[in-house]
């Protein structure tokens, strides 16, 4: 497998989001076959790492549909939108800087506090298996544009899951990875048992 030619053909594949965000970056010294890193407020690059050695393992679809999930991970990520605890957090770090410019050491504390518990609550949301789960759903939605029938898209990511974990070693399957295949087999019409709303409340 050429990479540059496989690079141009993922990027055919990509959301309009995608490629204004997401940069694929050949990275063969990886053991993982596809990586991103969970992205911070101030990056505006999302790079998609890809080991291509064990890339070309997959299948098409499987690959497909791996990079579409990715892509949807990445831009699924919100720092910056309006709900109550990016409220929190601003109303909390402007409350900090006039309590700092009034010296009054208490309100800084208070302030800070509050900004804090307001950052850490939005970082365990962009992270949490709701935000898994609502990727897959995601990259699902994409792949039906790109001519993939909805059974069939949920039964590639999920031996694309199943796949990349044989080819990195893994002995079993995280938490997060069960609940996100019982899901995808769920869609797949492979399965009469899907996910528990009620995980979504326990998990935020």
């Amino acid at each position: 497998m050429e990479s540059k030619v496989e690079i141009r053909r993922l990027l055919d594949i990509m959301p309009a989001s995608g490629r204004m965000f997401c940069k694929i970056v050949s990275k063969p010294e990886q053991s993982k076959v596809i990586d991103a890193a969970f992205p911070l407020p101030w990056n505006t690059d999302r790079p998609i790492y890809i080991n291509f050695d064990l890339w070309r393992r997959l299948s098409k679809p499987q690959r497909d549909l791996l990079l579409l999930r990715t892509v949807s991970w990445l831009t699924g990520i919100k720092w910056f939108q309006a709900d109550i605890y990016q409220g929190v957090a601003i109303a909390g770090l402007l409350g900090g800087l006039v309590e700092f410019s009034q010296s009054d050491a208490v309100g800084v504390v208070v302030a800070g506090g509050l900004t804090a518990i307001a950052v850490v609550r939005i970082w365990r949301k962009n992270r949490s298996q709701e935000s898994e789960l609502n990727a897959d759903a995601a990259a699902i939605k994409i792949a039906l544009r790109r001519g993939y029938a909805e059974a069939e898209a949920a039964q590639n990511l999920l031996s694309a899951i199943e796949a990349v974990a044989k080819i990195e070693g893994h002995p079993s399957l995280n938490f997060t990875e069960l609940i996100r295949c019982q899901n995808l087999r769920a869609i797949a019409g492979l399965s009469a048992v899907g996910v528990p709303e009620n995980l979504y409340e326990n998990d935020l």
